[in-house]
């Protein structure tokens, strides 16, 4: 069989760009660690390297979604303890009231107290996050949800609740609405204290005023603390959504030490046996290009000497 010239050049340069290409991918290999640098390097492995890397997106999206709902729902439980600690000064208010020996002068002092919380409850209930969102507007974030009236305060936001997604399974509610906090139990908690204020401003002039007293700071006392049970369930709901966060943030952290390992099983480099391969194929490389020299300066007048 003949072998014609071009056949040698062209089997000797094949042979050699093959192994030229296998160093360069071998070189970049170890400077990236990486044993896998594009899909056909292993098909396989890299669709499922694709996969976890969503599977990695989507779980890092759920601990910064935990992150911003735990700010959220911290800022929450802060501004319902401020808020349970103006009724329950409120209720000392109401028992102080209830003293037989109070003039009317005394209580008109003890409603401005009671004007002067209702007015830092308002401030309280338009409370923001750390965006600078109300949190108690419901969806209506950018709204000042409340303004207080001659009879307690109007509220402009709504009863929507934002849900965020803290895992696969589980959503949590990011905020509270209005509703939820000020009108809970069906006790309209402005109009109680702008009610309580109007009554203790009201003089005692014969023992029909002083029974409408006492009977009024009794509702107001029910009123109070019916508010004050539902502040404590809110609370109370608050506090679990926050300790299912941590749990949630462990169970996230060893779910993502998990897709790193089988990431790295997937695409890492052996070193060892890349530089065994580099030697390997530096060796070969060189043989082969020494031969292809001493091939191509053959020559019939060579052959006959």
């Amino acid at each position: 069989m003949r072998i014609s010239t071009n056949t040698l050049y062209n089997n000797g340069i094949s042979k050699i760009n093959d192994l030229t290409s296998d160093q360069s991918r071998l070189l970049e290999q170890i400077s990236t660690m990486k044993r896998v640098l594009k899909p056909s390097d292993d098909p396989v492995a890299a669709a499922r390297a694709l996969q976890v890397k969503q599977a990695q997106t989507l779980n890092t999206q759920y601990a910064n979604n935990r992150s911003a709902i735990t700010s959220n729902l911290e800022n929450v439980d802060t501004t319902l303890n401020s808020i349970s600690d103006l009724l329950i000064s409120t209720q000392s208010t109401v028992v102080s009231a209830g003293d037989a020996a109070y003039s009317d002068s005394q209580r008109a002092d003890l409603a401005a107290q009671i004007r002067s919380t209702l007015g830092q409850l308002v401030g309280v209930a338009n409370s923001k996050d750390a965006s600078g969102n109300y949190i108690f507007a419901g969806y209506q974030t950018s709204t000042k949800p409340y303004t207080e009236t001659a009879t307690g305060a109007t509220y402009a936001g709504d009863s929507g609740q934002a849900n965020i997604q803290v895992s696969a399974e589980r959503t949590m509610p990011a905020n509270y609405a209005g509703s939820q906090i000020f009108n809970a139990n069906g006790v309209d908690v402005f109009a109680t204290l702008s009610n309580l204020a109007t009554l203790l401003e009201t003089p005692v002039t014969n023992q029909a005023t002083r029974d409408a007293l006492t009977t009024g700071l009794a509702s107001a006392n029910t009123a109070l603390g019916s508010s004050l049970d539902g502040l404590l369930a809110v609370r109370s709901q608050v506090g679990s959504n926050l300790s299912e966060i941590d749990n949630l943030n462990t169970a996230g952290t060893d779910i993502a030490t998990q897709y790193a390992s089988t990431l790295s099983g997937l695409q890492d480099l052996d070193y060892a046996q890349a530089v065994t391969d580099l030697t390997k194929n530096k060796t070969v490389l060189e043989a082969a290009q020494q031969s292809f020299v001493q091939v191509t300066n053959l020559s019939l007048f060579n052959y006959l000497k």
